[in-house]
């Protein structure tokens, strides 16, 4: 993981991220920690994938492998 990646991620700790995953799942949480293999730890997370069926998963870790995007939510 590039130094710029870690400056980044560090400055949203605490902040609410979406994480989009391979296969197409997608989280929205408050980042709470991470590695260099960029594996996550977020609390308050909800499954967003389908918006019409919003899941609550409440404390997780994600595999780094998994992750294909990190973003701050839209405003």
């Amino acid at each position: 993981m590039s130094e710029m990646t870690t400056e980044i991620l560090e400055q949203n700790i605490s902040k609410i991220v979406l994480v989009r995953l391979k296969g197409g799942k997608s989280l929205r949480g408050r980042l709470k920690g991470f590695d260099q293999h960029l594996n996550l730890v977020l609390e308050e997370t909800e499954d967003t994938t389908n918006v019409e069926n919003q899941r609550k998963l409440g404390l997780i870790i994600v595999r780094g492998d998994n992750v294909v995007l990190i973003s701050p939510p839209p405003r």
